[in-house]
């Protein structure tokens, strides 16, 4: 039953209360000496016991209907404020005429506004937790990095450092049989791959960085440790000029990323790296000698190449890769240079 229905009813019951009193008030004003005179008494030719009660009864209904749907009205806007307020929506109530319902509205109003505030401070807590947990987790994985990095240089390039230089000493001495001589060569030339391919994931493990150094500093760093621990010809050029920090650490990772793919893949003899600046550009570029690959087969499913890709595209340059089979592949990174007059314009 809504609330008009029982606003009619209560209207009629009113009125019939309000009949029974006025018919004892009018008895008692005017005694009847018979009921009869109840119909006989006419008020607009109709009779009293019958003109009364209807009147009441039509008022009181009236009286109901119209005062249900005020009723109605009002509670409604309260109705959509709440359904509002539940939804998280901004609430746009309608001004009522009763200071009640406004005054609910205005609390109404108060409440959301409390809880826009705490949904801002727990989404700020949840993202300060996030964070915390990537730092922790980034702090983690690179103390594990460390780790490995320490415990397989110290374990497992050690010994093939030793087997290295036993098979060195095992081919200086005259083989009995040319089968035998190939065989050590070819165990020969094994561990010595592997050793690229360590020195290789000991750079991916634990990798350089620059630590305060200028970008120019941090390459020859780099390049005078691989030169001390592999026998490839490394020769490298960089110029003097200053570089943003964002492209100091991303052109450097690009490095990293290329000379260790050139430790694993190219069997290369030489290794030549150059940093310039011309022409409004910053050109970072890496050159080997190896047996080279094929640009389109490596792009579709090669990690490092895609990151390469995704750290020159982040500080807004390009790389190109030109690789021909036995001829060696040449890496190239351009990055624009953009002055502070030039972001302004």
């Amino acid at each position: 039953m809504n609330i008009v229905s029982r606003q009619i009813i209560f209207g009629a019951v009113i009125a019939i209360i309000v009949f029974v009193f006025v018919l004892i008030g009018t008895l008692y004003v005017y005694p009847l000496f018979h009921y009869s005179d109840l119909w006989e008494q006419n008020v607009l030719d109709i009779p009293f016991i019958i003109l009364v009660p209807s009147v009441s009864m039509v008022i009181g209904i009236l009286f109901g209907f119209f005062s249900g749907h005020f009723w109605k009205k009002e509670l409604q806007v309260v109705d959509d404020g709440l359904h509002q307020l539940e939804e998280g929506r901004p609430l746009d109530i309608t001004s009522s005429s009763l200071p009640e319902i406004q005054t609910i509205s205005n609390r109404m109003s108060k409440i959301q506004k409390q809880i826009i505030e705490q949904a801002k401070l727990s989404q700020r807590l949840a993202t300060e937790a996030a964070q915390d947990q990537e730092k922790l987790m980034q702090e983690i994985i690179f103390q594990e990095r460390n780790r490995l990095a320490r415990e397989l240089h110290d374990s497992v390039s050690q010994q093939l450092f030793a087997a290295s230089m036993m098979m060195s000493a095992i081919n200086e001495t005259p083989a009995s049989n040319d089968l035998e001589a190939k065989q050590l060569k070819i165990v020969e030339e094994m561990i010595h791959q592997s050793q690229l391919e360590m020195r290789a994931l000991l750079l991916h493990l634990r990798p350089v960085a620059l630590k305060g150094k200028t970008l120019q500093e941090g390459i020859e760093e780099l390049l005078i440790e691989l030169r001390q621990k592999v026998t490839m010809d490394i020769k490298w050029k960089t110029e003097e000029f200053p570089v943003e920090k964002g492209i100091e650490d991303h052109l450097f990772r690009i490095l990293q990323e290329s000379v260790s793919n050139t430790l694993r893949h190219s069997k290369a003899s030489t290794l030549e790296v150059l940093l310039i600046k011309r022409d409004g550009f910053i050109i970072l570029r890496v050159s080997d000698d190896g047996i080279g690959f094929d640009v389109d087969e490596q792009k579709a499913g090669s990690y490092g190449l895609q990151n390469m890709h995704e750290r020159a595209v982040e500080i807004g340059g390009n790389l190109k890769i030109i690789s021909l089979k036995q001829k060696g592949t040449r890496l190239e990174v351009k990055i624009p240079v953009v002055n502070e007059g030039e972001m302004d314009d």
